[in-house]
């Protein structure tokens, strides 16, 4: 499955319906009069965040999306039939924005099964029966259908996920988050093996989160060096970042001034967030060089540095209860005996 996390997409609501001109003409009744019935209520543009996407791949080949219009009103006081609405389903974490200055943020769909209704469809017309008064028994007017609404918007996908993953090219990225969680990322010993955004869900002490790998970051990447910044918006609701930082690097305090300074750049709160300062690759380096360079990140700047290797799995640990202190706590659940137990201690569930 290719990712794509924008997309530009026309919508239309539907029309209402017009009313009906139509009198009553029946054998034995001298007096019928009007009885054209409303026109029906055009379709709305719904939105509906459904769990089983992640991609916004769908809207590159489907791109104009029009509700139908509702029905005629007809004689016999008939009111047309409402058109149905158009539900557009969009992966969590989607947001619509307007085209018209690409920033207005017209939805943002961040729960599953959450429905936004973006355009509403137009009003069904008035049929000739409503117009009629003691004074007018044989009106002849009626309306037409309220039009319904168009408009360009782009659908901006930002992954939902609980800790993000940033670092220069080559910093281990990818091989963490493979250690960690199932996502089988793509390792290879050039720049730039990841592409696009990964995600993997990270399971320790009874614990599940959401971890988001997404391409390295290099020098100038706010101006659109290397892959640039655009995927920085994936971990904007990410709770806290995980910097990476290649032990083996020339020169790991400006590895991680070159990350900071690119976050700031790119805003959106990135450069606000809880940041763990992680120096990785550490089976490549003696634990001295390994403790001097941590020294020189703290003078640097850094609170606490982790030192791990994503190839052999050391040091993860600790990193990881770390991880989970910036976390919600565990939800709690109700036993058969009304004692309230937290899951993460919570025996595993047997039929036996």
């Amino acid at each position: 499955m290719h990712f794509l996390d924008q997309a530009k997409i026309y919508l239309r609501s539907g029309s209402g319906g017009p009313g009906a001109v139509s009198f009553r003409r029946e054998k034995y009744i001298e007096y019928g009069g009007p009885d054209g019935g409303n026109g029906g209520k055009g379709g709305d543009i719904v939105f509906e965040a459904v769990p089983a996407l992640n991609t916004l791949i769908d809207f590159r080949y489907t791109q104009h999306f029009k509700a139908q219009r509702g029905g005629h009103g007809m004689g016999k006081d008939r009111t047309g039939a409402s058109a149905p609405d158009l539900v557009i389903k969009v992966p969590v974490g989607t947001q619509v924005i307007s085209d018209e200055d690409g920033e207005t943020v017209l939805a943002d769909l961040v729960e599953v099964g959450q429905r936004v209704i973006l355009l509403e469809g137009g009003m069904g017309g008035r049929g000739n029966a409503s117009y009629k008064t003691s004074t007018n028994r044989a009106p002849r007017q009626h309306q037409p259908g309220i039009p319904g609404q168009e408009m360009w918007v782009w659908l901006r996908l930002k992954l939902l996920a609980d800790v993000g993953l940033v670092g220069l090219p080559n910093a281990g990225k990818s091989t963490f988050i493979n250690q960690v969680s199932n996502a089988q990322a793509k390792v290879g010993d050039y720049a730039f093996t990841t592409l696009v955004p990964k995600l993997g869900v990270v399971r320790h002490k009874g614990r599940e989160f959401v971890l988001a790998d997404i391409p390295g970051l290099i020098e100038g990447a706010a101006d659109g060096a290397g892959i640039g910044d655009r995927f920085l918006g994936h971990i904007e609701r990410c709770r806290v970042l995980i910097h990476l930082i290649d032990i083996a690097g020339e020169d790991p305090a400006e590895a991680m001034r070159i990350v900071e300074d690119e976050l700031a750049a790119y805003g959106g709160g990135l450069d606000d967030k809880p940041r763990l300062i992680v120096l990785n690759k550490i089976d490549l380096a003696d634990a001295e060089l390994a403790a001097a360079f941590a020294e020189e990140l703290k003078d640097a700047g850094a609170d606490a540095v982790f030192a791990i290797s994503g190839a052999t799995g050391a040091g993860i640990e600790p990193l990881l209860d770390t991880v989970l202190s910036y976390l919600p706590a565990a939800t709690s659940t109700e036993r058969p005996d009304g004692e309230i137990e937290d899951e993460e201690t919570a025996a595993p569930w047997s039929p036996l």
